[in-house]
């Protein structure tokens, strides 16, 4: 058995997965995550996500490199890694026709809580959860708010060290989400509980993560806090669209003081510099001497928005549907999942 690196919660050295023979969905990834750490992993569709969060909670073998979980390397010891983790799937994989409190206690069971302990437990992980007074209707009947956070109580009835949340609140409303991150920080603090999270949300991560990592294309291309990532764009964006095409704007905006890239997008231009503010009087006087008319101009601040879109070359889609691969990895998980009883 390998002897686990000396620190981190989460380890990946050169992780790297192939299907087929051919498809390398991820290339030799190499990452730590501390713990208690709050960790952030982005990435366009298809681009390795659900594959990653499938090789770290032992639910695919990898193709090449090792991963470490908790001190245990995933691949010689799946069983333990799962025992010691809790996973909250964008699915929903508590089961509709059982009550809530039937879902959370069988979680328990299933996880080798102590048989004493399992009722109580249960209990109080529901009140914790807003959802006490439901625990005896059937799931299928709670909001979409309320079946989240009994996915949370179902996730973490065994007190894992390690929480693992793959786009946990897809679908719902900005109430719902801050809800059921609150419910999430109060358990890091208390029980200084490592999570690895993937969301859609740009702004969850910026205000939950400590730090992110950026996969794009079965590579990592960029981790660090979300202030560190802003600041590499080195200022400010601004996006200027023509009313006509120009031969002649790209070159023109290049001459402009202070502005440090231009790249053409969406039949405009992106451009970073120190101030938005200063560059755009120049800007718009520029084209009007040049005889260009303009459709737009707009400034933004660096968000990880712009992040992901410097360093992926696209803009973040929520409404993204998950590639071939990963639904099948999902069903994979899904399926270990509902069977550990077995």
């Amino acid at each position: 058995m390998s002897a686990a690196p000396a620190s981190g919660s989460i380890v990946a050295e050169g992780l790297g997965k192939t299907y087929g023979g051919t498809v390398r969905a991820v290339d030799g990834i190499s990452f730590t995550v501390q713990p208690g750490e709050v960790f952030g992993f982005l990435g366009p569709n298809g681009a390795g996500k659900t594959t990653t969060v499938s090789m770290l909670t032992a639910g695919l073998a990898a193709t090449d490199g090792k991963a470490f979980v908790d001190g245990l390397d995933v691949g010689a010891n799946p069983l333990g890694v799962k025992r010691r983790i809790g996973i909250v799937f964008q699915e929903m994989t508590s089961d509709g026709d059982l009550t809530g409190r039937e879902n959370v206690e069988l979680a328990a069971n299933l996880y080798g809580v102590p048989r004493a302990d399992v009722a109580s437990r249960s209990q109080q992980l529901m009140e914790r959860m807003q959802i006490g007074e439901a625990a005896d209707r059937l799931a299928k009947t709670y909001s979409g708010g309320m079946r989240r956070r009994l996915e949370l109580a179902v996730g973490i009835v065994h007190s894992p060290s390690i929480l693992f949340l793959d786009e946990p609140t897809l679908g719902l409303d900005p109430q719902g989400r801050a809800g059921f991150w609150k419910f999430v920080e109060e358990l890091r603090r208390e029980h200084r509980m490592t999570v690895f999270v993937t969301t859609h949300y740009l702004e969850e991560a910026d205000g939950m993560c400590e730090r992110v990592a950026i996969i794009d294309h079965g590579k990592i291309v960029a981790v660090g806090t979300p202030s560190e990532l802003k600041d590499r764009l080195g200022g400010d964006i601004v996006t200027v669209r023509p009313v006509q095409p120009s031969a002649s704007l790209e070159g023109l905006l290049r001459g402009l003081p202070g502005v440090s890239s231009v790249t053409g997008q969406d039949g405009g231009f992106r451009l970073k510099c120190p101030s938005g503010e200063k560059l755009v009087p120049a800007l718009v006087e520029a084209c009007v001497r040049a005889g260009v008319g303009l459709a737009s101009v707009a400034v933004k601040r660096p968000s990880l928005d712009e992040v992901f879109l410097e360093f992926t070359g696209r803009e973040f889609r929520e409404d993204e549907g998950m590639s071939a691969t990963d639904r099948a990895v999902v069903l994979s998980r899904v399926r270990d999942q509902l069977g550990r009883g077995r």
